[in-house]
């Protein structure tokens, strides 16, 4: 069982059936055809030559099929991880030349190990602290950035490589007088043909239809003769094994990049793969072997002249549609990859630039996401302003920084809500023994010589001092007629030696002002933790009680010792 666990391949393999082939085979070729123009556009984004996409989408695909827990999940080459490729590498050496490939190379071994050692020590959920609202953001911003970068091509025109949008469309307005309408024209056809085969069929190959007409079309009509920039000579063979340059000087060098990639590119993997599963009911998808799984596939196409690679929203899509079963249909996508390499480069000779602009163009301006925005404003406005700041960031300051200014602000939302947790005052139901938060419910009875606090959170030495703040605020507020606090204990799910401080400050605290103390609810770990710190004795068992209502009782009738050493004793039989 745990070998199928680390080769999940083994739990679908040896039950293998003919029917299944029939949906495996439509779909890995259908993703094959799709990954010919996208590996080739992807990897330009990525600042190589084109036939490095398609390298990428040989060896990483096998080795997913092997390792990874998704059926559906289409790896390869995305437009994320290949702009983020070029936002590392491209401060270090110049795009396309040898330097410049061999990093992205090593980046690709690097991001591998990352993962990797992610999943092996079962880490996956660091990608926690990337809120939703933050990839939302990071993720929008970053398909503008992709798909304005592509402006050069689709123009015809030599515009700068920033990643800053501002700059891209100032310096593309001043030279607009330079478009080259011929490029322009096969450009917008491109997109024109994806869009329209996408709204007829989304298994319809779109790209690659646009791809053959760009090509026929600069051939057909001579348009090198107009300044159509083309691909040109395609190297053909399928990619050499050869050693990535891992030397120290690149490790730290790349490290920052490699974590960002690692983190971003397994969030976007492993959100389409719980997608696409949720579909499935026939297997389930371990998201620590899924780290694991894409850390193997990039490290093993890295020694096959891979760049990083992932998981992608629309060839899995198109995947899953055109019926893929099992990871058989990668390997499908693969093997027709590795028979273009090998026999059908020289065709892609004439293919201009403005297509694989298209391509690219229609891929990323579907990532961005308006309708998360719109409907984060209505239902919750930090989370709003969240993915704005994040959006801003990111254009403003580009993608490595967009990142960290996610991050930052995942975490910083964290402790914002975790030292500052939800306090509610309650007040009791009329003619019933329960009590209810007294901001959300009207007529609740609130007597002035009692007082009721839930705490929603668990009591740590993060938020101890609010949690101190808040209580003697609401004593002081009570006044002279306060003679009972009740602390309800059901929402603190753990303490720690800070937050039993806090409870005993909180004792003394209530005996200087003639003000008893008692808690109800308290969880099973929470009273454990107690009695090991000597805390329960120290306020005394009959004060610990099972309901508020036990604890009102009890203050009324006078009788703490027989009713709340009972209670307590109730309690910890639960």
């Amino acid at each position: 069982m745990r070998f199928k666990q680390f080769l999940p391949i083994l739990s679908w393999l040896p039950s293998y059936k003919g029917a299944q082939l029939k949906g495996d085979l439509s779909a890995g070729l259908t993703v094959g055809v799709m990954l010919i123009p996208q590996g080739m556009a992807y990897a330009m984004i990525a600042g190589m030559p084109p036939i490095y996409g398609l390298y990428a989408s040989t060896i990483p695909l096998i080795l997913y099929a092997l390792f990874g827990t998704s059926r559906q999940l289409a790896v390869g080459p995305v437009a994320m991880v290949s702009l983020l490729t070029a936002a590392g590498i491209g401060a270090i050496a110049e795009a396309g030349t040898e330097t410049y490939v061999a990093l992205a190379i090593a980046l690709a071994l690097f991001v591998g190990l990352i993962q990797f050692f992610l999943g092996a020590f079962r880490l996956g959920f660091l990608v926690n602290f990337l809120s939703h609202p933050v990839v939302s953001g990071f993720t929008s911003a970053a398909a503008l950035i992709i798909g304005l970068s592509q402006l050069k091509h689709l123009l015809g025109i030599g515009l700068g490589g920033s990643e800053h949008v501002h700059e891209i469309l100032i310096e593309a307005a001043r030279r607009i007088g330079e478009t080259n309408l011929a490029a322009l024209g096969i450009g917008l056809a491109g997109i024109g043909l994806i869009l329209g085969a996408r709204r007829i069929n989304k298994a319809i190959p779109g790209p690659l239809l646009a791809v053959a007409f760009g090509i026929l079309a600069v051939w057909g009509l001579g348009l090198t003769q107009q300044g159509v920039k083309i691909v040109g000579e395609v190297p053909g063979g399928l990619p050499s094994f050869a050693m990535p340059d891992f030397s120290l000087e690149n490790f730290n060098t790349l490290l920052p990049i490699a974590l960002a990639i690692a983190l971003v590119s397994f969030m976007e993997s492993i959100a389409v793969a719980k997608a696409i599963q949720a579909k499935h009911k026939n297997y389930k998808v371990d998201a620590n072997q899924e780290l694991a799984a894409l850390g193997i596939a990039n490290i093993g196409g890295s020694f096959f002249q891979a760049f990083p690679t992932t998981g992608g929203f629309s060839r899995t899509a198109v995947n899953d549609q055109a019926g893929a079963k099992t990871g058989m249909a990668s390997i499908i996508s693969a093997l027709l990859i590795a028979l273009t390499l090998l026999f059908l480069t020289p065709l892609f000779y004439y293919l201009p630039n403005a297509i694989l602009a298209s391509v690219i163009m229609v891929a990323v301006f579907g990532l961005i996401d308006i309708r998360e925005a719109v409907h984060l404003w209505h239902a919750d406005r930090s989370d709003f302003w969240m993915l704005i700041a994040t959006f801003a960031g990111t254009l403003a300051l580009g993608i490595e920084q967009g990142i960290l200014i996610g991050v930052a602000l995942s975490l910083g939302l964290i402790i914002f809500r975790t030292t500052m947790p939800h306090f509610a005052v309650l007040g009791k139901l009329p003619d019933k023994p329960y009590y209810k938060n007294i901001d959300r419910f009207d007529d609740l009875e609130a007597r002035p010589d009692i007082l009721i606090m839930r705490f929603d959170a668990r009591l740590y030495f993060a938020n101890v001092a609010y949690f101190k703040d808040k209580i003697e605020e609401q004593i002081e507020k009570k006044g002279k007629a306060l003679k009972l606090f009740i602390l309800d204990a059901n929402s603190i799910n753990s303490i720690d030696s800070s937050g039993m401080h806090a409870l005993e400050d909180i004792d003394d605290y209530c005996k200087t002002q003639g003000v008893e103390f008692y808690l109800s609810s308290v969880k099973g770990p929470v009273r454990d933790a107690l009695y090991k710190g000597g805390l329960v004795d120290k306020i005394g068992e009959e004060r610990f009680f099972l309901r508020i209502q036990h604890a009102v009782d009890s203050f009324d009738n006078k009788d703490i010792q027989r009713y709340g050493t009972y209670v307590l004793q109730t309690n910890e039989a639960e």
